[in-house]
């Protein structure tokens, strides 16, 4: 069973029909967002998951930016930290997944390649960190890891972060869709730094 529509659901396809398993890939995945009625609709979604599927593995997927300083405080990582906390205490068998920056094939414009490859391409001006660096990772290398581990039922009632090995700075991402689309970019370099 998958609940949700977005690129990690669709990524999780084979599994809409498998009994065992609850792959709840709906709720907030906007880094940024602050609106408390769409972290609400979460929250309720997940515990009304709970109380209807209790036989079931339920996988969840949460956000590594809890390891990122510069996002501690933030709405959606508070937010994540709660649906965890959710899950631990009250369903099992679970397995919760913290995701870097998942990129695919998406109309969601909100994902980080998306919102550089929007404004590039539009030429609209926006504002880079100097010294930040992202951890990408492709959905189809996420699902090729998260399978694994799921249909070996691994590293069950526990959270496992997902990532690539290696960061790569911001202006190295945006230089090579820059590079692909042959479109360069309009943006203000901060002298800020954050990873993740």
């Amino acid at each position: 069973m998958v609940i949700g529509n977005g690129m990690i659901a669709k990524a999780f396809e084979s599994y809409r029909d498998e009994e065992g398993f609850i792959i709840f890939a709906s709720g907030v995945s906007d880094s940024v967002n602050v609106n408390t009625e769409a972290f609400e609709r979460e929250i309720k979604l997940i515990k009304n998951t709970i109380e209807t599927h209790k036989d079931k593995l339920l996988v969840y997927f949460s956000t590594c930016s809890i390891y990122d300083e510069s996002m501690q405080d933030s709405a959606y990582v508070q937010h994540k930290i709660k649906v965890e906390k959710i899950i631990m205490d009250h369903y099992a068998p679970f397995i919760i997944f913290r995701l870097t920056n998942p990129i695919g094939k998406t109309q969601n414009t909100r994902t980080l390649v998306n919102f550089f490859i929007k404004n590039i391409i539009e030429k609209s001006e926006f504002t880079v960190w100097k010294n930040a660096s992202r951890n990408i990772i492709d959905i189809d290398h996420l699902f090729l890891i998260c399978n694994e581990i799921l249909q070996q039922k691994q590293f069950l009632n526990t959270i496992i972060n997902i990532a690539n090995p290696e960061n790569y700075p911001v202006g190295f991402i945006i230089n090579a869709i820059e590079d692909h689309f042959n479109i360069k970019g309009k943006y203000i370099m901060e002298d800020k730094e954050a990873a993740l």
